[in-house]
């Protein structure tokens, strides 16, 4: 059974594409002689929508903006005084986290890891059909500074924030941010409370996190959104990045 190009043109009508070449396939492939066509058509529909999750997935991790797009749960390092665990890591690669708004925070020394279980945690959200927004905070002031210049820019970037199902802000703090960037975050962190859960990867605690804010109240304001409501990961004092490095120069492809 061959479909003509009358046929594909119905199928895109109907958005069904997928389905009837797949379904073309199947039916040419001789090992499935013995299949109903009842059981070949259901096939299609079931490898087409699996082919759509796919895309989907894929689109979502595009989006999100990972510096690590191939960050995975299975490569984690969960050596003794990491602070995590095989089970805890599955916990959160099946959290629902529109249904939990409960913010994470990472908190390790530099090297410890931060940014790739942080792009790890944020890519099996976007497996589970998650919408995920991974930014630097240097980088997020930047853009917030850049936006204040044009009004709708900036509200359309605000309200991206504030929407998106997971908030990942990756060197949370490292460097003091300005007034209008602060006021900018609370905005972000007050639309979000309670609704929608914002993951902080930072080499600090909250206490830090107030001393570096401009203004005092808004970093009460601020640090309380963020802390109050959180669960916490610490990932101890291990340098992961020094770590990689001593097993790249013991390989035997290394060279400098």
């Amino acid at each position: 059974m061959t479909f003509t190009s009358i046929d594909y043109d119905k199928f895109r009508a109907l958005r069904v594409t997928h389905v009837a070449t797949r379904l073309a396939e199947l039916i040419q492939d001789e090992t499935n002689d013995e299949l109903t066509p009842e059981q070949l058509f259901l096939t299609a529909v079931d490898d087409a929508l699996e082919q759509r999750r796919a895309h989907k997935v894929e689109k979502l991790i595009r989006q999100a903006g990972f510096p690590i797009p191939d960050a995975s749960i299975a490569e984690i390092d969960y050596r003794e005084g990491r602070g995590i665990t095989p089970v805890r890591m599955r916990r959160y690669a099946k959290h629902d986290w529109r249904a939990d708004p409960m913010n994470l925070l990472i908190v390790s020394p530099t090297g410890g890891g931060k940014t790739y279980l942080a792009c790890a945690l944020g890519i099996t959200a976007c497996q589970n059909g998650h919408a995920v927004l991974y930014a630097r905070m240097d980088e997020l002031a930047r853009r917030l500074v850049i936006a204040r210049t044009d009004g709708i820019a900036h509200r359309k970037l605000l309200h991206e924030l504030s929407e998106t199902d997971l908030l990942i802000i990756d060197d949370f703090l490292t460097v003091g941010i300005d007034s209008d960037a602060a006021s900018d975050l609370f905005a972000v962190l007050a639309n979000r409370e309670h609704r929608l859960p914002t993951m902080i990867a930072s080499q600090t605690g909250p206490a830090h996190w107030v001393a570096e804010l401009p203004d005092r109240v808004a970093a009460d304001s601020i640090v309380n959104r963020l802390a109050n409501r959180a669960r916490t990961i610490n990932l101890g004092e291990i340098d992961m990045r020094r770590l990689r490095q001593e097993r790249a120069r013991a390989s035997d492809d290394y060279w400098e």
